[in-house]
């Protein structure tokens, strides 16, 4: 494929005044920025992308081991329904393989360790009351979240009543033992990172139904499901590899890092963008960042008030990720998948991160909302410790074996400041949702919070970019 190049003064890094505008502007080079351009250049249209760090990728990220291999700090898994993320690693020459997922389980709880067979229902092992507690209040949910409008959620039955309470108080009204109200507590910092009392029940109900496979609507399994689910697979090399890799087919001359954007302002038909780094101009422009983070710029004239409002009341979940390296994955010998869960503990939630050819052992474990927010403030050392407590109370003695921990606080980064996406609390969606992908002129927004389906997910991301130049590609 060929793409239209856009000749820069490299050595300024600014349009001379006789250089064209370009098409469009796209402020942000993660996934839905790249897969903006993506199609944009497909349909011939010249673009330049901003983007505020000195990498591609935004909340897509790899660390190189110093013995080889790499670790996802980012985005790591992908489902069989998230067709876009599948069909783009294929575009770009990258295969997937399975997540490990053969033997037990690990729990953690009330000080005693367990040891369960993954099931349907990824259930782990507690009483009758509880298990027939959780059956009933994840069928009852999901039945709600089929009823749900994925495109406008605010127009679903019952919006203003279903976002006028938190998830936490449906949670607490629907559940009375404590052994299923701590699994479905530990499933949504899992899937949200945040607490359960933060974000609404119809928001979670929202982004529960965008995790179908096209014919029906999501179900909480595939948001915490493994084989077959939303952590089904992993790339070879790492999912940076989709940024560094579509970056690279779209032209490192039409990529502008390091340029964070403070300014957007309209005159005489086009749009002005500016950064420390470079200065645009363009017909339409691209916001392919969270909400949260959009609110940074200055737009001349201002956003619609709405949209204001949405930014400011639409924070980010808190997020780390800590990555125990080892010699080997030893925990199969012992005929354990590498999956725990916890009560306690600044980790509640591992995957076995291992790469396919088991070169290393890696033990990921996340870190979430008031567990990250916790550690916000202690050095990464302090945070080691804490991580490697929480590991050795899941594994064992074996856990000092260790020969590393890679530690990614999402939380503390400037271009990010949590993950894996921006939530909505009560009254977010019903009173100002629809400004979530509305155009304002010719201002276009993109980001995995805007998308119909696998919101929060690299998927979503792909898809948002998709939408956006399909957007404006109508203008042309």
């Amino acid at each position: 494929m060929r793409f239209p190049q856009v000749p820069l003064i490299a050595s300024l890094g600014i349009f001379s005044a006789a250089t064209p505008h370009v098409d469009v502007a796209i402020i942000g080079g993660g996934l839905s920025g790249l897969a903006t351009a993506k199609d944009l250049a497909s349909a011939g249209k010249t673009f330049a992308v901003l983007e505020a760090r000195d990498r591609v990728g935004g909340r897509v990220l790899n660390q190189d081991l110093p013995g080889g291999g790499v670790e996802e700090l980012g985005a790591q898994f992908v489902g069989p329904s998230q067709y876009r993320a599948l069909a783009l690693a294929s575009e770009l020459g990258l295969k997937t393989y399975k997540t490990y997922n053969t033997g037990n389980s690990t729990f953690l709880r009330n000080g005693t360790i367990s040891h369960y067979a993954e099931n349907d229902e990824r259930i782990p092992p507690v009483g009758k009351e509880s298990l027939l507690e959780l059956a009933n209040f994840i069928g009852e949910f999901n039945e709600m979240a089929s009823k749900v409008n994925v495109e406008s959620p605010w127009k679903s039955p019952n919006a203003t009543a279903l976002d006028s309470i938190t998830l936490g108080s449906y949670v607490k009204s629907a559940i009375s033992t404590a052994d299923a109200r701590m699994i479905i507590e530990n499933a949504i910092s899992a899937i949200l990172s945040t607490e359960v009392q933060e974000p609404s029940l119809l928001f979670m109900l929202w982004y529960t139904a965008g995790a179908g496979n096209g014919t029906r609507p999501g179900t909480l399994q595939d948001l915490v499901g493994t084989t077959g689910f939303a952590q089904d697979s992993r790339i070879y090399g790492g999912t940076h590899l989709l940024a560094t890799r579509l970056a690279k087919k779209l032209g490192t001359e039409n990529i502008h890092l390091q340029a964070p954007v403070h300014q957007v302002t309209f005159e005489n038909g086009l749009y002005t963008v500016k950064s420390d780094a470079v200065t645009v101009r363009a017909k339409h422009v691209v916001v392919a960042m969270s909400p949260p983070l959009a609110s940074r710029i200055s737009f001349s004239p201002l956003l619609p008030a709405g949209r204001d409002q949405l930014s400011q009341r639409m924070p980010m979940g808190a997020i780390g990720k800590a990555i125990a390296i080892f010699p080997k994955p030893w925990w199969r010998e012992q005929g354990l998948n590498g999956q725990a869960l916890s009560d306690t503990g600044v980790i509640r939630t591992t995957f076995d991160s291992s790469p396919a050819n088991s070169s290393h052992g890696a033990l990921m474990g996340f870190i979430e909302a008031d567990q990250m927010r916790k550690l916000d403030a202690l050095t990464e050392d302090e945070v080691k410790v804490q991580v490697k407590e929480s590991l050795t109370a899941l594994f064992g003695s074996q856990v000092e074996s260790l020969t590393d921990i890679l530690i990614q606080r999402w939380d503390l980064e400037e271009f990010s400041r949590g993950g894996p996406v921006a939530y909505g609390p009560p009254g977010l969606l019903t009173q100002y949702g629809p400004y979530l992908r509305s155009p304002v002129g010719n201002i276009h927004f993109a980001g995995t919070e805007t998308a119909l389906g696998w919101a929060g997910y690299m998927d979503g991301a792909i898809s948002s970019g998709e939408r956006t130049a399909a957007e404006i590609l109508k203008d042309f």
